[in-house]
């Protein structure tokens, strides 16, 4: 018989899946946010030098 006390190769590969998932979706969140800051501060500084 085999033991089964331990995580198997196949659990250990559906959680770095879910990790996966959960890191892409924080960092499309995220990029989304710093893309609009770097826009409102490329508009202030351009409005500020006249271009």
């Amino acid at each position: 018989f085999v033991a089964e006390d331990g995580p198997s190769a196949t659990e250990y590969a559906i959680l770095l899946a879910l990790l996966i998932l959960v890191a892409v979706a924080a960092i499309g969140g995220i990029g989304s946010r710093v893309y609009n800051i770097y826009q409102n501060i490329d508009s202030t500084v351009s409005g500020a030098a006249g271009i």
